[in-house]
C-alpha cells in the first residue's frame, strides 16, 4: 500500500537559479517584447561605460530601466531626474542579480516643457563642443554660381525662395534636395541632404530651409544628427527655419542665419545696385587712400631734400669718431702685446734658472728618507706589540691560578657539598625544616636529600 501511495505523488522538478531566470526571461519576453511604459525618471546613474541607468516610476510602483549606449546616442534628450516619459522597450532579466528590468530603445517627452528641456541639454553640449563658435563659421559667397537647397518641394517656401532669387540673380544653378521638414524621418532626410552637397562639391552655398510652425512642427531642425551635418558641412550653410522669432539648433551651429526663408534668398545674392554702391565706395576709398600716400610720401620727400645737408654732415663726424676709436684701440691692443710680451720672457727666465733634474733628485732622498723612518717605526711598533702581549699573558695566568684557588669548585674537591632548599642556600637548621627536600652538589654530581631531624 505504501509503494502504491508513491506512485500517485507528483514528480519533484528542481531549477537551478540559472534555469529559474532563464525561463523567467523567456515567459516575460515572449508577452512583453515591445511595449509604452510612461512614468517619471529617477535615480539616473551614467558610469564610464555611456550606459544610462534610471528608475521608472509612478505613485505606486517603480522599475529599474536601462538604456545602452548605443541606444541613447539616438535620444531626443538624454535621461534626466523629474521628467517625465514614454518609454518604449522590452522586459528582460538581469541574471546578476535576477531583477526584472526595463531595456528602453526610445524616451518620448511628456508635454511642451519636456521638449525645451531636450532643446536646452542638445544646445549646452554642443556649445561646450565649440560648434556654436563665431571663429568657425564662414563668410557666405556674394555671388555664388551654384546654390543648394534643402527643403520640401512642395509649398510657398521654396516658391519664395525661387522667386526671389530668380528676380535678383537671373541664370543662377539651383539644386533641390527634396526633404520632409516635420514628423517621423524629417531630420533623417534634411541631414541627408545637407551631406550629398557637402560630399558632392557642387554648391558654393547650401540654404537649409522651411516655414514657421510650433517647437513640435519644427523640432527636426533640433536634432542633432542635422546640427552635426550642419557643422561637418564642406561649404557654408544658411539656416532659414521658421519665423523671426523662432530660434533652432541649426540656427546656432549654420555660418549664417536668416529670419525668414525669403531672407535666405535676398542674403544669399546681392542685387546689382547694392553691388555697384559697394564698388563706388571702395573706389572713393581707393582714390582718397591713394591722395593721401601721395601727400605723406610729398612731405617726406622734402623733408629728406632739406636734411641731405644735416645728414652728411652728422655722418662725416660719426666717421671722424669711428677713426679716433680706432687709433685708440691700436695703442691700446699694441701696449697690451708688449706687457704680455715681457711677462712671457720674465717667467721663461725664472724656468731656466731650475733645474728639474735637481728637484726629482730632491724629491727621491726625502722619499728614502721617509721610508726609512717607515720601517724603524714598523719595527719599534712590532716590539712594543710583543711586550705589551707577554705582559698581559703574565697577568692571565697569575689572575687563572688566583681565580681557581678562590674556585667553589675546588673547595668541593676538598670534600665539602652545598646543600640547597628550592633554589637558596642551606646555612643553618632553621633553613631547612624536617621533611624538607634538599639538593646537595658535590664536586662530581649531585644527590637528593630528605631532612629527618634537626
Amino acid at each position: 500500500m505504501e509503494q502504491i501511495a508513491l506512485d500517485w505523488l507528483p514528480l519533484r522538478r528542481t531549477y537551478t537559479v540559472s534555469e529559474l531566470t532563464a525561463e523567467m526571461r523567456d515567459v516575460l519576453t515572449e508577452h512583453f517584447t515591445d511595449i509604452w511604459v510612461s512614468g517619471e525618471i529617477s535615480g539616473t546613474k551614467v558610469p564610464p561605460s555611456g550606459h544610462y541607468y534610471f528608475t521608472l516610476k509612478d505613485e505606486s510602483a517603480q522599475i529599474r530601466a536601462v538604456c545602452y549606449k548605443m541606444t541613447a546616442r539616438y535620444l531626443k534628450f538624454k535621461p534626466q531626474d523629474g521628467i517625465a516619459v514614454v518609454a518604449r522597450g522590452r522586459i528582460d532579466v538581469y541574471d546578476a542579480r535576477g531583477e526584472v528590468q526595463f531595456m528602453v530603445d526610445s524616451l518620448e517627452p511628456l508635454g511642451h516643457g519636456a521638449l525645451q528641456l531636450a532643446f536646452e541639454q542638445l544646445k549646452k553640449r554642443l556649445a561646450l563642443e565649440g560648434l556654436f563658435e563665431a571663429s568657425r563659421k564662414r563668410a557666405i559667397p556674394a555671388l555664388p554660381e551654384r546654390i543648394g537647397i534643402v527643403t520640401s518641394p512642395a509649398g510657398a517656401v521654396i516658391r519664395d525662395i525661387l522667386q526671389i532669387l530668380e528676380r535678383r540673380a537671373p541664370g543662377r544653378h539651383l539644386r533641390v534636395f527634396p526633404s520632409l521638414v516635420q514628423g517621423e524621418g524629417a531630420a533623417e532626410q534634411i541631414a541627408a541632404g545637407i551631406e550629398y552637397f557637402s560630399e558632392s562639391g557642387w554648391a558654393e552655398v547650401v540654404i537649409v530651409a522651411r516655414g514657421g510652425g510650433s517647437l513640435e512642427d519644427l523640432w527636426a531642425f533640433n536634432e542633432e544628427r542635422v546640427a552635426r551635418a550642419i557643422a561637418q558641412c564642406s561649404v557654408p550653410v544658411i539656416s532659414a527655419v521658421g519665423h523671426e522669432t523662432d530660434f533652432t539648433i541649426a540656427d546656432f551651429v549654420a555660418d549664417l542665419r536668416a529670419p525668414t526663408p525669403s531672407a535666405a534668398a535676398e542674403m544669399v545674392i546681392a542685387t546689382r545696385q547694392s553691388l555697384i554702391e559697394r564698388l563706388d565706395a571702395g573706389d572713393s576709398r581707393l582714390i582718397q587712400s591713394v591722395r593721401l600716400k601721395l601727400a605723406l610720401s610729398a612731405r617726406r620727400l622734402h623733408g629728406v631734400e632739406m636734411d641731405a645737408g644735416r645728414l652728411h654732415r652728422a655722418i662725416g663726424r660719426r666717421m671722424q669718431r669711428v677713426d679716433e676709436i680706432e687709433f685708440r684701440l691700436r695703442e691700446v691692443m699694441r701696449a697690451a702685446v708688449e706687457m704680455r710680451r715681457r711677462a712671457l720672457e720674465s717667467v721663461s727666465a725664472r724656468l731656466r734658472q731650475r733645474d728639474v733634474r735637481l728637484q726629482l733628485a730632491e724629491e727621491r732622498r726625502r722619499l728614502d728618507e721617509a721610508r726609512r723612518k717607515l720601517d724603524m717605526l714598523d719595527q719599534r711598533t712590532a716590539q712594543a706589540i710583543r711586550l705589551r702581549m707577554s705582559r698581559a699573558a703574565g697577568m692571565l695566568t697569575t689572575l687563572q691560578a688566583h681565580l681557581k684557588q678562590l674556585s667553589p669548585v675546588k673547595i668541593l674537591e676538598r670534600g665539602y657539598a652545598i646543600v640547597e632548599r628550592k633554589g637558596r642556600l642551606v646555612k643553618s637548621p632553621a633553613d631547612a625544616p624536617v621533611g624538607s627536600d634538599l639538593r646537595v652538589r658535590l664536586a662530581e654530581g649531585e644527590l637528593g636529600a630528605r631532612v629527618t631531624r634537626n
